[in-house]
C-alpha cells in the first residue's frame, strides 16, 4: 500500500540492502523490484551461499561513491519513499533485476525473463523468494508496522525530517 506522495530525490547513499538505501534518515525502497534478505541463503552448483549480501554488494558496486538520481512514486506502508534510482544512465532497478540479483516485484517482468533465460544471479540456482523468506525467517512484520509506519512517514513529511 502506497501513501502520500513522494518527492525526487537526490544525493550521497547508503546501500542497505539489494533494494534499500538510505539517505542520512531517509529511507528509500527501490520500487518494482524485490531482493534477498541480508540474512537469506541460496544454493549454486550444489553449494550455500549468501545470496542477500552479494545482492547488497552488487548494489554497493553499482552506486560506487555516486550521487544516485532517485524519481519519488509514493511512500510505502513502513514510511520509506518508493523510488527508481539511477546513477548516471545506469537504472538501478532494472540492472538489479537483470543481473538476476533481485526479482520483478510489480515491474521488470520482460527484465526478469532475460535474466531467468540467461540463468543470471539467481536463477543460477535455487532460491526462495524474498517474500516468501521473510515469512519464514522474520523481516518486517506488515501487520504490525503498518498503522505506526504510515503515522510515522506522516509526521516524518508533516516536519521536514
Amino acid at each position: 500500500m502506497e501513501h502520500f506522495a513522494a518527492a525526487d530525490i537526490s544525493g550521497m547513499v547508503r546501500v542497505v540492502d539489494g533494494d534499500s538505501l538510505a539517505m542520512g534518515k531517509r529511507r528509500l525502497r527501490l520500487k518494482g523490484i524485490d531482493a534477498p534478505e541480508i540474512k537469506q541463503r541460496c544454493r549454486k552448483d550444489g553449494l550455500e551461499y549468501g545470496c542477500g549480501v552479494e545482492a547488497a554488494s552488487f548494489l554497493r558496486g553499482l552506486v560506487g561513491r555516486q550521487a544516485v538520481d532517485c524519481r519519488g512514486e509514493g511512500i510505502d506502508r513502513y514510511g520509506r519513499d518508493l523510488v527508481r534510482c539511477k546513477v548516471g544512465d545506469v537504472d538501478l532497478n532494472a540492472t538489479m533485476v537483470r543481473s538476476g540479483h533481485a526479482i520483478a516485484f510489480g515491474d521488470y517482468k520482460l527484465v526478469e525473463a532475460e535474466a531467468r533465460s540467461e540463468r543470471a544471479g539467481l536463477w543460477a540456482g535455487d532460491f526462495q523468494q524474498p517474500k516468501e523468506w521473510r515469512a519464514v525467517h522474520g523481516g518486517l512484520d506488515e501487520d504490525f508496522h503498518a498503522g505506526l509506519s504510515t503515522l510515522m512517514a506522516f509526521l516524518r513529511r508533516l516536519f521536514g525530517v
